[in-house]
Order: C-alpha cells, then structure tokens, then sequence
C-alpha cells in the first residue's frame, strides 16, 4: 500500500477486535478462589475489546502520531482529533466517509457534498478567514498542498496558536488519491477505514479494466473532454484523472499529447474528430450539449453528427475523494453503453 506519511516512535496501529465478552463488573463475584493478582494476569494474555469514538465495537488507532505531509513537516498529532477544519472539499469528503464527518466544525465556501456540509460554519473561500477558524477552536485543520504558499500567512497564524496544520498532498491521479485518502485516516485516527475505502475504490478500478478488455482496437472511441465551455475552451491531457479513466475504459483522449488542462480553439477540437465529447460543466452552464451542437463547423464531428455529447458533474471526475470510482463508472457507461451497465 502506498504510504505519503511516516510513523514516528508512536507508530500507527490497528489493535485487534475483542474475542472475549463485556469486561465491565456485573457486580456478581467472579470465584471465590480467583485472586486480584491472578485475574490481572488472565486479562493480559487475552485479547481486549477495543472501542470506537461511539461507543461501538471496532479497531482503534494509536496516538500520538506523526505524519510526514505534502510539504515535508513532519506532523505530530498528540490525540485523536475531535474537531477538524477542513480546507477543501476533496478534505471534507474523504473525512466524512472515514466516518469522521461528525468531527468537522468548518469547511469552505466550495464544499457541496456531501449534504450535512450545508450546517457546518463556513470558514472563506481560497483565502479562509484566520479568526474565524480561531473561533471554532479546531485541534486539526487539514489544509492542501496547493494552498501552503498561497496562504502562507494564515497558515503562520494558526500554527502560532497551538493548532495542528497537516498539509494534504495534491492529487493528479488514482495513486495519489489513494494516499491522500491513507493521510487522512492516519491524522483522524480512521486508517482501518481509509485502507478498506482504498481495497474497494481499487476494487472498483479493478473490475472496470477488466470489463474494458471486451472492447477491440476497432471499437475503441475517442473522447474529447470539455472542462471549460466556448469561447475559451479547456481541455484535460495526461496526468489528469479524467485521461486515466478513459485509460482504464480502453478509450483514447483526443488531447493525449498534452498534459493537464490545457486550450484549445475551435478549430483544433474539429481536426481532432471525436467520437464522444463529454463535458464536465452543465452544473453552471445551461444545456451544454445544445451549446455544443449549434457551434459553427462543427456538424461533421463524429460526436456532433452522432449526438454523443454527455455531461458528468465536475466533482467525481476531478476531485481527489472517494467518489471518483462513481465518475469513472459514469464515464464508461456513456462512452460504452454496451460494455458497462449498472446491472
């Protein structure tokens, strides 16, 4: 398993269930002929009950932690964090499906998902409100790589006021995500659940690729993808998880030989003649294959003559959480109805 972070002295465990009953006193004598000394002794040879933040059987990591981040600190995180900020939805998802969601006290302007982020106090936008955050005394604010400089100040702040800052790494692909979703159990004290999050989501992966060897080298479709709609149009090249899923569907990326988001004009999207163009934007623009299908020139277009232009929401496709095995599936089902089904 990929691993971005480190264990320090106190090394990250997953304890064992419990193989043996209640150990609270029922109030009942044990036997008569059982010393205290000779009970103490039995209690450490068997294994113990372990107790989750609810009071429910299950695994339970040890801190103190130290992790080493996206930016190269190494982050020691003394106990279990019991009130998180996050500082990007990508954060926020993961948490809440490690189950530590009731543990977040702040999020950003950008998060939307999943539900409960609407009754959770705000903190900014890209540039979060240092008092704020203050004021809702977190013990653990997870922040992102890509905003360690931008917001450098800020980020001084809250450290100088005893607050724990970890630094998620920046994601471009599957693996990436993978440890991002590993550092963040590791910090919230959920890593059993980040591993079994990260079996199910290769699961998933796994399963796709696996589906996508059906398809030949004759009905292999190219796909344009249109992250950012006319006159300024945007597309996604390599190291991106929008080209690694048309990868492991067995599609090609009609901008392949141009790595991350790149534009492109009109004219250029029409010599690359695809067969599928999906766009990432109908969440704020209206009606984005109408658009696509009246623009000039572009009538002969395989995916304009076929009327194979599709939209999939932005965030299963591009941010670095659990849901992008959803988008991936998503993805496949349109550009290969008859391969990938959701029965």
């Amino acid at each position: 398993m990929r691993k971005q972070w480190v264990m320090g002295t106190s090394v990250l465990l997953v304890m064992s269930l419990a193989a043996c009953g209640e150990t609270e006193d029922t109030g009942e004598e044990a036997a008569e002929d059982t010393t205290e000394e000779s009970m103490e002794e039995e209690a450490a040879e068997e294994p113990q009950e372990d107790t989750d933040a609810d009071g429910e059987d299950g695994a339970e990591a040890d801190f103190p932690v130290t992790i080493e981040d996206a930016v190269g600190e190494e982050v020691t995180i003394e106990e279990e964090p019991q009130r998180i900020v996050s500082l990007i939805p990508s954060n926020t998802e993961t948490a809440f499906a490690l189950g530590a969601g009731d543990r977040i006290v702040g999020v950003t302007d950008n998060d939307t998902y999943p539900e409960e982020v609407n009754d959770i106090q705000s903190v900014g936008g890209m540039e979060f409100d240092v008092e704020t955050i203050l004021s809702l005394e977190p013990d653990l604010v997870l922040a992102h790589e890509s905003s360690a400089h931008f917001s450098e100040e800020g980020f001084n702040q809250l450290q100088e006021a005893d607050i724990t800052v970890l630094f998620v790494n920046e994601a471009s692909g599957f693996d990436d995500a993978y440890d991002s979703i590993e550092m963040i159990g590791a910090a919230t004290g959920t890593y059993e659940e980040a591993e079994t999050l990260v079996a199910e989501m290769q699961e998933g992966v796994n399963e796709l690729q696996e589906q996508a060897q059906e398809i030949s080298e004759d009905e292999r479709q190219t796909v344009w993808l249109e992250v950012g709609p006319a006159p300024e149009i945007y597309t996604t090249g390599t190291n991106t998880f929008l080209h690694e899923i048309l990868e492991m569907i067995n599609a090609e990326n009609a901008a392949q030989n141009e790595e991350g988001w790149v534009q492109y004009s009109e004219e250029d999207v029409i010599a690359l003649n695809p067969d599928v163009i999906i766009t990432t934007y109908g969440f704020y623009v209206e009606d984005p294959e109408e658009e696509i299908l009246s623009r000039s020139g572009w009538s002969d277009i395989p995916a304009v003559e076929n009327e194979r232009i599709y939209d999939v929401h932005a965030d299963k496709v591009t941010r670095p959480g659990p849901r992008l095995v959803d988008g991936a599936e998503a993805i496949a089902e349109l550009v290969y109805p008859d391969v990938f089904n959701n029965e």
